[in-house]
């Protein structure tokens, strides 16, 4: 019964994230935001809510601080990997090639936020005070640093709007905006409750391994609470909105780590990054190497794939996954 409410949820967010990505592109052009703003902060936080309710609710009830940044983590470590898929699946050209440049701002926040996680997890060990009250100070600057950083890619986007505006004939120019907006909320709200849902039901799941609380949540929960971004981002390649699915991804990887200080709250025993095993600075490390790929991808803009059906960088992701799964597993 567990793997027939599993399968159902998988598709209630295969049927409601398709129609999310396209109403999204259709609230992009309507409102002149652009695809990279839509789909690095309204999308990302709408595809990072499964993530969000598992990391809290393991934390708060569970009282598994392992499980829960493991899902945090390890939702960044698939995420990214989802870049992989989508090169494979764009026969054209490399799809960082026809992803913004603009990116690399939004990777780059992303290894400055995992460093700071990771920093926190090596500083908790020794200085276990290094808190405010039971919130670590490192989750607290993870918070600040977050938010400072979306500000920062936001007004940068905002120079851009006006030659999304005026970027050539309107696509969806006969689709009616007030239709498109209670659309894509019906969507967004099945994505999130069919997302929480397969989050509870993935837990239910892990219990019955008897795996580790770090790889059953940096690999099994993290990929259930990751099916939005996945299919998300499918969904904008199919509709060459390839902007929108990249800022998906690396914004849900943003918001991911933001979580920190939320689960860190729920997590009323003490400084949360001081309380989980090191075994998740294989994840950040790894994650962070990950980040440096993507940048370099979009830095060389290759006309064509390395082999064939493949990019290089494509091919990197997918081995340094194999690596950190392959870690965790070792150390668990």
């Amino acid at each position: 019964m567990i793997w027939f409410k599993f399968l159902l949820c998988l598709a209630v967010i295969l049927f409601a994230g398709t129609k999310l990505a396209r109403y999204g592109d259709v609230i992009a052009e309507k409102t002149g935001l652009g695809r990279i703003w839509i789909g690095l902060l309204l999308i990302a936080a709408i595809t990072t809510m499964p993530e969000m309710v598992t990391g809290i609710s393991a934390a708060a009830l569970v009282a598994s601080p392992d499980l829960a940044l493991g899902t945090l983590l390890g939702s960044c470590l698939f995420n990214i990997s989802i870049l992989a898929l989508l090169d494979i699946l764009n026969r054209q050209t490399p799809v960082l090639t026809e992803a913004s440049p603009r990116h690399i701002a939004s990777a780059s926040w992303g290894i400055l936020l995992i460093a700071i996680a990771g920093g926190g997890i090596l500083a908790g060990r020794e200085l276990p005070g290094l808190a405010l009250g039971w919130v670590g100070i490192p989750s607290i600057i993870i918070l600040l640093v977050y938010l400072i950083g979306i500000r920062r890619i936001l007004l940068s986007e905002r120079s851009h709007q006006p030659s999304v505006k005026n970027a050539g004939p309107l696509r969806y120019g006969n689709v009616s905006a007030g239709a498109t907006y209670l659309r894509f909320a019906l969507s967004a709200a099945a994505v999130i409750a069919a997302g929480i849902w397969l989050a509870f039901i993935g837990d239910e799941i892990a219990e019955v391994t008897g795996w580790g609380a770090s790889f059953v949540g940096s690999l099994f929960l993290a990929i259930t609470t990751s099916a939005p971004e996945m299919v998300v981002a499918i969904t904008a390649l199919r509709i060459r909105a390839v902007d929108m699915a990249v800022a998906d991804v690396l914004g849900a990887n943003m918001l991911d780590i933001a979580v920190i200080f939320l689960v860190d709250i729920a997590y009323s025993q003490g400084f949360i990054l001081a309380s989980v095993s090191r075994s998740h600075l294989v994840t950040a490390a790894v994650v962070v190497v990950m980040n440096i790929v993507v940048i370099a991808g979009i830095r060389a803009r290759k006309r064509r794939k390395t082999f064939v059906f493949i990019s290089w960088y494509a091919l990197v992701l997918i081995g340094l996954y194999i690596f950190g799964v392959y870690a965790l597993f070792t150390l668990k």
